[in-house]
């Protein structure tokens, strides 16, 4: 039995005159493409294309099926489109999220993103690692960092900036910080993975701290605890300060000089899923929603 997947690939490469150019039109990665297409010539039992650098060119065995391979495309493509509004009203939106962010940011949002689509069903998950195959259980991830995967795409939504603060006892009772070197002599708490350098400018003028942190944890609220209890200096999304910093119980350090960019929050989606209406619409009430929560330092 000949797939209509495998004949709508192929129909689509001679539509358009090349693999990468038709994974990229049907959302899928260029390897799909060419193994359906293989899969198909093993079924018919004859070379349906030959490929060259610059294009791909019909056998004698591909023009004959041509035809039926473009009847099947067009019919596929039609059941596809009417389809589509009824099974993706239905379909749960299954979101993973890096945990730390995820809760710190993500969380608050949902319940106005309910309020707003009551008829898209929401699971969520505070994932510590991705699925092992791209978009075969997920819709859309949360993450900090662009997608590493071949496959995916990302939405950018915004850059949280990232202070140094500590408390005023700390502050008093430790050699004072006026300059990016002063720190080396702290208790350093960094998030995420091990930071053993620390970029910073103040206009043009940059400068880099070999750091010795004194914890490392992937979770900011966790270096925002052991910053607010005194254990030392935090580097931390401006964000979870505020409250701390208005009430007086957090002060900056340095606050003439800006850390570089450590945080890249990106909504990421597999390429057969980025353009479906619900994925779209979360990654838009993201973009309206979550960066003027970012703020600035």
């Amino acid at each position: 039995m000949w797939l209509a997947s495998e004949l709508a690939a192929f129909a689509q490469v001679v539509e358009l005159g090349s693999f990468t150019a038709s994974a990229r039109a049907l959302g899928v990665p260029k390897v799909a493409i060419s193994r359906a297409v293989q899969s198909l010539e093993k079924r018919v039992g004859a070379k349906l294309l030959t490929r060259t650098t610059r294009r791909v060119a019909l056998t004698d065995a591909g023009r004959a099926l041509l035809p039926h391979a473009q009847r099947i495309a067009t019919e596929t493509a039609a059941a596809r489109r009417e389809m589509a509004p009824l099974t993706e009203a239905r379909r749960t939106l299954r979101v993973l999220a890096d945990p730390a962010y995820g809760r710190l940011l993500l969380a608050p949002l949902l319940p106005r993103f309910m309020e707003r689509y009551p008829d898209i069903p929401l699971e969520v998950e505070m994932a510590q690692a991705l699925p092992a195959a791209p978009g075969e259980q997920w819709d859309l991830l949360f993450q900090n960092g662009p997608p590493q995967r071949e496959g995916l795409v990302g939405t950018a939504l915004g850059r949280p900036p990232v202070i140094l603060c500590a408390t005023p006892a700390y502050l008093k009772a430790h050699p004072p910080v006026k300059e990016p070197a002063d720190l080396a002599q702290h208790a350093v708490l960094v998030p995420g993975q091990l930071v053993t350098e620390l970029r910073l400018h103040k206009g043009k003028t940059l400068a880099q701290v070999a750091l010795t942190p004194r914890l490392i944890v992937t979770d900011p609220a966790v270096v925002h605890a052991a910053t607010a209890a005194g254990a030392g200096i935090g580097v931390l999304p401006e964000f979870l300060c505020r409250i701390g910093l208005s009430m007086n119980k957090l002060e900056r350090v340095l606050p003439d000089w800006h850390v570089a960019d450590l945080l890249e929050l990106h909504a990421v989606s597999d390429l057969r899923r980025a353009s479906s209406p619900n994925v779209q619409a979360l990654i838009e009430f993201f973009v309206a929603n979550m960066v003027p929560v970012l703020g600035h330092a």
